[in-house]
């Protein structure tokens, strides 16, 4: 009968044991993947006026889910310098409005320390939805003159593939490093006058247009007139940034 309970304890001693190894090395094994959220802000683009956050979220077997969100100011360095003729002036355009971007990443093993950093490839879809206003004056060629008050909005659905790497510099910061982003984008441009113009001005605007390359990616047989004022195009685009992120 001791000899029965001797075994026993030692059975039972042998099984907390072993089961408090086991719970130990599982501990550890998780500390070596306890990084599976990352807040983070994008540094590069507060250069444009544009204040983005993202969150991103561990999922399974080195991939991780993220979304983004931004907003763009008025202010930053990309805008379009108004119109200057002699008969038709207008005052710089400033646009504004937010953007998301969900993106799916896969870490590459051998680069990673933990689940959120090292190289990755990205798959991501950006929307972005931007207003802005275009004011100024027109003269006829008959000397009268017109003001111009224009709402313009535009929507932009981008669809690519990312290329980064995430630099861990301390326990908890990284800085992600969205190297290249090439990809395709759908954009619908909207153009609303809010007071009544000539039929000449029409011409007049669409020739001074002409000087932006930008507008060359609009459709050839586009041109801006009082019934005519949107547009619908495909164009490449291109994803890049540099964001500092904090990791819990």
């Amino acid at each position: 009968m001791k000899k029965i309970y001797k075994l026993s304890v030692i059975s039972i001693t042998l099984l907390l044991l072993s089961s408090s190894l086991f719970s130990q090395e599982l501990e550890n094994s998780n500390s070596r993947k306890l990084v599976k959220n990352e807040i983070s802000f994008e540094v590069l683009q507060v250069i444009n006026g544009v204040y983005q956050l993202s969150y991103e979220r561990y999922i399974w077997n080195n991939f991780t889910g993220s979304l983004a969100f931004g907003y763009k100011g008025k202010e930053g360095l990309i805008k379009l310098s108004g119109i200057d003729k002699e008969r038709l002036k207008t005052d710089e355009v400033f646009y504004s409005g937010y953007q998301i971007a969900p993106e799916i990443r896969y870490y590459l093993k051998n680069t990673s320390n933990n689940n959120l950093n090292g190289f990755y490839l990205g798959l991501y879809y950006k929307y972005s939805n931007y207003k802005s206003e275009l004011n100024g004056s027109y003269y006829t060629e008959t000397g009268i003159p017109y003001d111009l008050e224009f709402d313009m909005k535009l929507d932009i659905s981008s669809l690519g593939f990312l290329i980064g790497y995430k630099l861990p510099v301390t326990k908890h910061i990284n800085i992600d490093f969205m190297i290249a982003g090439p990809g395709t984008g759908n954009y619908d441009f909207e153009f609303v006058n809010k007071k009544d113009l000539p039929e000449e001005f029409y011409e007049d605007f669409n020739e001074a247009l002409e000087q932006y390359s930008i507008l060359d990616f609009i459709n050839s047989d586009f041109r801006f007139s009082e019934v005519n004022s949107r547009s619908k195009f495909s164009a490449f685009s291109f994803r890049y940034g540099i964001a500092v992120g904090y990791t819990f």
